[in-house]
């Protein structure tokens, strides 16, 4: 009965926070983050090793690879068609046609700065030549410096930052015993994630949505790491993401504390990705363990697209696309999801009446000490 009180608070309080508007106020979207959200920022990147620009990604929706590590759309492209607006463009394309002159307006709608196998932690880029959020966080920075951003614009904005899975697969891709234990490793992680906020909050930036990881454990691509089975999720990688999802959280509502005037809220992809597995018949999915496209165990120790791959024959049945990846069906129902769910899904408010709303001047910082979550 507490709790229910509790969650009714949290809805009030959440309510007094915005005054209805007919229209979306936000038109334009800064994303940063992975593979999970790239538009294709990697295929312009020089000896970037990780890359989906070949066939057959993309075959479904774009009839031919973009870049995105998927069959077609990702959250973000159908986060932009619920704004009712253009596709964010790569932020690398978008640069060089600046660059040549070929581009003499800014895209009004945004820009994606997203990086295959990119991370939190720098290093975990480095190996494979992908942009670390750091740099896609300074390649934003350069757009307000050379004046082809307004700050107008980015407090308008929503901005997504959805980034920690390569990390934390990557802790358990050490051959050797790591040199942070998995809590001092997370924390790490959490550090570098403060610091964006810090970064994004005095560039701007108002509204702001942290997408938790989803259960990595229970990709097909676990069948790569020492240990994991094909049988069963990997349990050693879900507990981490577990623990990094609770700090995540713990930030995203203690923006208004730290940041007065922004708002941020945490999407529950995890929680949302495993009753899809729970469920998979309720959701239209007939296969929730193997990828569809790739080979070897649950497809999953080859890429999709490479020498040797099989295919299945209606990647809509299936939750995973590739090795790592989710297929877009499955990326069309997370977005649903974030963008008009409940409190399992995406809290305290979801992006519609984040978007759809302007928040009104008042304490957001009682609010946000309300509710805080604990985190060691």
């Amino acid at each position: 009965m507490m709790e229910r009180s509790s969650q009714r608070t949290l809805f009030l309080s959440v309510f007094l926070l915005i005054s209805a508007s007919a229209d979306a106020y936000v038109k334009s979207v800064f994303v940063f983050g992975d593979s999970l959200f790239d538009p294709g920022n990697n295929h312009y990147v020089p000896n970037c090793t990780v890359q989906a620009d070949f066939p057959p990604y993309g075959s479904t929706f774009f009839h031919r690879p973009t870049g995105r590590f998927t069959n077609g759309r990702t959250v973000a492209d159908f986060m932009a068609q619920n704004l009712k607006i253009k596709f964010q463009r790569p932020f690398q394309e978008v640069y060089r046609e600046l660059a040549n002159g070929n581009l003499k307006r800014f895209p009004a709608n945004g820009i994606n700065f997203a990086s295959a196998g990119s991370g939190v932690l720098p290093d975990t880029s480095k190996d494979s030549r992908a942009t670390p959020i750091q740099v896609q966080l300074q390649q934003f920075q350069a757009l307000i410096r050379q004046k082809h951003l307004r700050r107008k614009q980015i407090k308008k904005s929503l901005i997504f930052l959805e980034s920690g899975s390569n990390d934390i697969f990557t802790y358990l891709s050490y051959p050797d015993t790591p040199p942070l234990t998995p809590t001092a490793y997370v924390h790490a992680m959490l550090k570098e994630v403060v610091c964006f906020l810090d970064q994004i909050y005095k560039l701007g930036s108002r509204r702001i949505a942290l997408f938790s990881v989803g259960p990595i454990g229970c990709i097909p691509a676990r069948v790569l790491l020492p240990g994991a089975s094909p049988e069963k999720c990997f349990s050693r990688l879900n507990k981490m993401v577990r623990y990094y999802n609770v700090g995540l959280e713990h930030l995203a509502y203690t923006i208004p504390i730290r940041y007065p005037g922004a708002v941020g809220v945490y999407g529950a992809v995890y929680n949302t990705i495993e009753d899809f597995r729970a469920n998979g018949n309720l959701y239209g999915f007939a296969n929730v363990n193997e990828a569809c496209c790739g080979n070897g165990p649950l497809n999953g120790m080859l890429q999709c697209g490479l020498e040797g791959y099989k295919i299945c024959s209606n990647p809509n049945e299936f939750l995973f696309w590739d090795y790592f990846h989710p297929s877009e069906r499955t990326y069309g129902l997370v977005s649903n999801a974030m963008w008009a769910g409940n409190q399992n899904q995406i809290r305290p408010i979801n992006l519609k009446t984040l978007a759809q709303n302007r928040i009104r001047p008042i304490d957001l910082k009682t609010w946000a000490s309300n509710n805080t979550l604990p985190f060691p």
